[in-house]
Formats: C-alpha cells, structure tokens, sequence
C-alpha cells in the first residue's frame, strides 16, 4: 500500500496528539477547571504539532521528506517522554536550565518514577514496534545474505509515495498549523490576561499552549536571561553597593533586638487593604479581631504603609519581604529569576546569623509563581506546599485550602520545628474572585452594584475569624509567648476599576474619585504583635520593601553589610519616600502619579508649589527611578553572585528537597532527642493540636486532619521513628544548616 506524504504526515501528528492527551489526563495535574481550558488542553498540542512535523513537507525529495517528518516527531516524543518520567517524580516540567544539567536531573530520578507503567506501552508502543520490525527484518536479511538472496526492507505495509507534493501543500499546512495556535493564544489570553508577561506558573503555559511553546519560550527567556547576566561584572555591583550603604538607616534603639531570640511567624494576607481595618457595613466590623490586635498595647502596626508591587502581585511582595528589593518592571521576579538568581533574603540571614530553621507553609500549588524553586534560592529549609494539606472539593479555593482549615493545619508541622524558626503562612481565601458559602461567613452584603466588591467584604471577614483560631492556638499551646507575629497586606485586592464601586461605603463621592483616591488605596496592613513590644499605631509612610530591615532589627540582627533597598521603619532616619512600581511615588505631604502633584492633605492638585518644594520632588523623583533602576539592575544581571556580606555564604539551592520536607523535621527533632528545641519536644512529645479549635464546618466529624498527616505524605515520617506515625520509609539525618554550603556558581 502506497501512503501519500500527507498521510504520513496526519498519522505522526495523531499520533503525537494522542499521547499528548493521554499524559495530560494521567500524568500531568493541569487542573482544568472549566469547559474552556478541557477545550484548550484538547487542541494545544495540534497547532504546535501541525506546525513542527508539517516542515517535512517542504523538503521535496520523498525520502528526506519522511526522514525529517519522523525525526521532528520522535524529537517531540522525546521531549513528551522526558516531561513526564521528570514530573512523576518532581511534579514539575523541564526547563531549559533542568535539560542543560541533564546528568543531575537524571540522577535525580528515582526507580519509581523510572519503572515501566501500563501506560508506556502507549508513549513507547510505536518506538517499540519499529525496533522489533527492524531486528526481524535484520535477521530475516542475514539469512538471505548467507543464502545468496535479494536483500529487502521493511515498509509496515506501507511503501514511500515517490510523486512530488503539489506546491501548495506545504504552505497551507503551516497556514493551518498557526491559525490553530493563534486560536489557543486568543482563548488562553481571554481566559487568563497576561499569561506569559506574568508568568505565573509552567503548569498554566503548559495547560494553555502545550509543552512546545512552553519549552520554546523557556528557552527564549533562558537566552535573554544569560545574554543580561553575560555582560555584568563587579563593577556593576559596586555602584549598587555604594548607594545601598548611604541609604542605611540605623537601628531604633528603643526597638533594636526587641524580639532577639524569638520565633518570627509572618501571616501573608491576600489582597488585604488597610481600608478594612476598622469598616462597618451594616453596624458589623468587617475585621473585628484585627481591630481588637490593633489597639493592643503589645501590637505596632503601620496606617500609611503602601504596597509597592508590580505585574508579579503576591511573588512581587513576597520578593520584598524576603530581599528587599523590588520586582520586576514586567513580569514576576520570582518566576523569571527565582530559580537561579543568588539573594540575600530573611531566611538565609535568620538562619546563619541567628540559627533559625526556616518554613512555609501554603495551601496551594508549590510550582505557583515558581515558588518550589525560588524559596530554595531564598534558603528556605522546608516548604510545606499544597501536598501536605488535606483537600476536598468544598475545602478548596482557587489558589489553595479555605483559610481556616490551613492555619488548623499549619500547627501539626509548626510544632515539630526547631526553635527559634522562622515561619511564612500564606493565606489564600480572600482571593478575587471573593467566594465564599453562607456556612463559612454570614457577613452582611454590603449592598453596592458590584458582587466582587460585595463578597469581597465577607472573605476579608472570613480571614479575620480565621487569624483569631490561630492566635487563640499560639496563646494555649505557649508558642505566643516566645514568638514575633507579624501580619502584611500583600497588594490591593480592590483594582482601580472597583474602587468607585466601594467610594460611597468609604464616606466619598463617586463623581469626585481621582487618581489620588487609587493611590491611597494601595495602602495594606503591616501589623506587629509580640507580647511585651511596646505598641501604637505608627504613621510613618513606608512599603513592602521596608519590611525586612525592620524585621531583622528587631530580632537583633544588623543590616548594614546586605544589599537593601528598603530602610528600618521605625529608624529615626528612615526617608518616608514610597515608590510605586510605575514609577510614582508617596511622601509624608504629597502624592506623584504620572507627574502631577497632589496635596496629601486636601486630595487636590497641588497648585503653585515654591520652588523649594518643585526641587525636592524632583529629587525624590530621581531617587525613585534610581532605587528601582538599580534593584532592577542587581536582580537583572545576579549582580549578588559578586558580593557576599561577612560572615554569610550563598545558599546552595541544589541540596534543598522539598519533598521530604516533613521527613527532615522530623528526623533532625529525634537526632537531636532531649535536646531538640521543638514544641512538640518540650510538650515531652505531646501535640498540641488539640489545642486548636475551629468552627470551620469541613471539619465537622473530621478534626483528625489537624493532627494527622495526609497519606501522600505519611511515608516520610516512618525512619524517624516518631511516635507521629507508624508508615513505613527510610532516610538519612538532614540539617538545617546543610543547605547554606558554599557554591561556587552561584
């Protein structure tokens, strides 16, 4: 039988679309989630295919056409192949960087996600067929060699079509193939705006446009990566150092070392505005907790602290947090960067200087925002993701667990730390699109024409119920008295478009809101309990990158010799300067957008400023633009690779596993017996989460998933020889202090 090129070329790209489907639907977890993207995962992987296989056409002599055909498929089949024996074990795709250190990754790969499942038959079936076709016809040859006979060939019952293909095949195919792809890229985007400029996670690439364009696009932003960091030197550094140093602000010394030798846990409120604070709708405070914490003699907290992110949004002010420096002009940091960039963060700094282990915890997908690989390179020792949360339909929001149920759990693993320990709870329920069911909050509507704006208000007050069962925790358990809490609005979770919706709830007119109202409403929490910290509310204006020289501070550790953009907010000398992302900036008496002056004071234009006055914004602007020119600079072109502070050692990311996170802890807490400095230890063994109490309603009749680890993670906890389990693995002892080894390339 005679196959036409065309029919060759149909038969590769089924059979690559089919194995394609099949790995989505048993080997990746995309999570689709509505009709629109089980759409988008069923035509992905054809335009790209189309496309690749269909340059085969182009060539016109039969043989070189197939051959090409066949080596573009098996090419891609590979590639399929290799994604998915890396995510069986890593949950994650490959990138660039994992494919150019192949060795490691293979190395890396355990038997499990190596063996040979029924479903390799599939991925491996035609590779198979083809090897055995070619020994029987081999052998079948060596015996008409020795018999004198006429050699043959194998063909499958197909012969190559010899007839030249009508020109205008080739072209159409490739028609076809990218009108496919641009029909992905309009839906992808319509369904998720700012898929690639955002870069929120290679899963959503993966699921929108396939592995193709994913890994084309990896490798395009690898080589624009190393094209930056290939024409840095330490020259580069020192400019960024210089300005650094001056910019230092010195310790309050009423408040420097306040907190020295205690736990920091930081609670990372999604989307929280300071707006909220203090609210009524319908006689109800929005936060009645946080309100009550605010005016608590033990709490500082901060009424004009501004977030400062960018297209990055929560990986943005995470950056912050951490490193003290800012995002991205496009893009998240985090995602593009974070993987291989060397950083000075919180982490690393507690854990060297102070001896703090180091974890976060997060109800959602640890590959978001990239932060499986980013919070390595930050020097995080465990990171408890989504995997180690219980999950169920109706516990779920769109980015993780309900709030209520991850803090319930967060305590099981709190508790088997080593203290001091540094710990990042990030909370994800008051997340647009603001759902929640009438049995988590029967918080009154707050009556405006918007819904989001309208749920937005009951999520915000869920998140508060929940922060309240955490802090009655820490009070019984004991851990609140040996502990820092620290609390942030990560950004706005109301954009500019919303804002007039909630002007009439605020007390203003809808006709009157300008760009000045948008700026002020970029304002979050920043709220610090400790008991015996002496407290008040602080009107110093200030931001995210502010954070961590304050922090740090407090807990006794000076800042001077890292590389920080931000300054101690509670410095006599701090400079109350807020730059925006965009450029734009908020002082102490005016606010800057897109260079018109505002009068803080009166929300109006700021008319007939004196010459004094115009000067020193001039050069607040300039250092605004310097101040992010430079982060962007030092970040751009891992610019920290060439300075390391005294007495600090750039953290080795490739020694931190993740996924034995709660295997490490516990193993370190029974090496270290009577000497472990774990809560759990000094409760001589004893958990304290009974201690937690909750009325979250999925865990009525289920109050064991506080204290019980979830199956997918019970075999880390059997070589510790823990009485927190009794299932079955086996590992070796791991130090917090192992990843923190010096690397030479970073």
């Amino acid at each position: 039988m005679r196959t036409s090129r065309w029919g060759f070329f149909t038969i590769l790209v089924f059979l690559l679309c089919a194995k394609t489907l099949l790995a989505y639907v048993f080997e990746f977890n995309l999570g689709a989630e509505d009709p629109l993207q089980y759409l988008l995962l069923a035509i992905n992987p054809l335009g790209t295919s189309i496309v690749l296989i269909g340059l085969g056409m182009y060539i016109r002599k039969p043989k070189r056409a197939y051959i090409t055909a066949s080596v573009i498929y098996i090419l891609l089949c590979v590639l399929l192949i290799a994604n998915i024996l890396y995510y069986r074990e890593f949950t994650d795709f490959m990138t660039i960087n994992t494919m150019l250190g192949s060795t490691k990754s293979v190395q890396g790969l355990t038997a499990g996600s190596l063996s040979l499942r029924p479903l390799d038959l599939v991925y491996f079936g035609d590779f198979i067929i083809i090897l055995v076709s070619y020994l029987v016809y081999g052998l079948l040859n060596i015996m008409r060699f020795v018999n004198h006979q006429q050699l043959i060939w194998p063909h499958f019952g197909c012969q190559m079509d010899r007839r030249p293909v009508a020109y205008h095949r080739p072209l159409a195919t490739t028609v076809i193939g990218l009108a496919i792809f641009m029909v992905t890229m309009a839906l992808s985007e319509a369904n998720r705006p700012q898929l690639l400029t955002r870069t929120f996670d290679r899963t959503y690439i993966v699921k929108y446009l396939g592995l193709g364009p994913f890994t084309v696009y990896d490798a395009m932003k690898t080589v624009r990566t190393n094209q930056v960091r290939s024409q840095a030197d330490s020259a580069s550094m020192d400019k960024i150092l210089s300005y650094t140093q001056s910019h230092y602000a010195s310790p309050n010394a009423t408040y420097y070392g306040a907190a020295k030798g205690k736990n920091l846990i930081v609670i990372h409120l999604e989307s929280f505005q300071q707006f909220l604070l203090g609210m009524k709708i319908d006689g109800q405070e929005v936060t009645p907790f946080l309100n009550s914490l605010v005016k608590d003699d033990n709490t500082l907290s901060f009424d004009n602290f501004f977030n400062q992110v960018g297209q990055g949004k929560t990986s943005d002010a995470e950056n912050m947090l951490e490193t003290s420096t800012f995002g991205l002009s496009t893009g998240s940091l985090f995602a593009t960067l974070g993987t291989d960039n060397t950083f000075q963060a919180a982490p690393a700094i507690l854990n060297q200087t102070a001896g703090y282990s180091t974890a976060v915890m997060h109800g959602g997908s640890g590959s978001f925002w990239n932060r499986d690989n980013t919070y390595k390179s930050l020097g995080y020792n465990y990171f408890f993701s989504g995997d180690y949360y219980y999950h169920s339909a109706d516990m779920n929001t769109q980015y993780g667990i309900k709030d209520k149920l991850m803090l319930a759990e967060s305590t099981k693993y709190l508790e088997h730390l080593q203290q001091p320990f540094y710990s990042k709870i990030i909370t994800t329920s008051n997340h647009i699109p603001y759902t929640i069911t009438d049995e988590d909050s029967d918080f009154p509507d707050a009556g405006t024409d918007d819904t989001t704006v309208n749920n937005y208000f009951k999520t915000a007050h869920y998140l508060d119920a929940a922060l309240k069962e955490f802090f009655t925790y820490l009070k019984k358990s004991g851990l609140y008295d040996n502990s820092i809490i620290m609390m942030y609005g990560d950004h706005y979770g109301l954009s500019n478009e919303r804002n007039k919706a909630v002007a009439p709830l605020l007390g203003k007119n809808t006709s009157d809101w300008t760009s000045f109202d948008d700026a002020q409403m970029q304002r979050v929490p920043l709220i610090i309990n400790m008991k015996g910290l002496k407290g008040g509310v602080n009107h110093t204006y200030g931001g995210e990158v502010d954070v961590l020289p304050t922090l740090l501070h407090l807990l006794g550790i000076d800042t001077k010799s890292y590389v920080e953009f931000g300054q101690d907010l509670l410095s006599t000398q701090h400079q109350q300067l807020v730059a925006f992302r965009d450029r734009d900036f908020v002082t102490q008496r005016y606010t800057v957008i897109n260079g018109q002056v505002y009068d803080n004071s009166t929300g109006a234009v700021a008319d007939n400023l004196s010459a004094e006055t115009t000067a020193r914004l001039n050069r607040d602007q300039k250092k605004v633009n310097k101040e992010l020119r430079l982060s962007d600079r030092l970040n751009q072109q891992n610019l920290l690779r060439f300075y390391t502070p005294a007495g600090f050692t750039p953290v080795n990311s490739k020694s931190i596993d993740f996924t034995t996170s709660l295997q490490q802890v516990l193993q370190l807490e029974q090496n270290r017996g009577s000497a472990s400095t774990s809560m759990y230890t000094e409760n001589n063994d004893q958990s304290t989460t009974s201690d937690y109490k909750t009325d979250a309603p999925e865990l009525d009749g289920h109050e064991s998933y506080i204290t019980k680890f979830p199956a997918a993670v019970q075999k880390q906890t059997n070589s510790t020889g823990s009485s927190v389990s009794s299932s079955s693995s086996s590992t070796s002892a791991t130090s917090d202090s192992s990843i923190l080894e010096s690397d030479s390339s970073n």
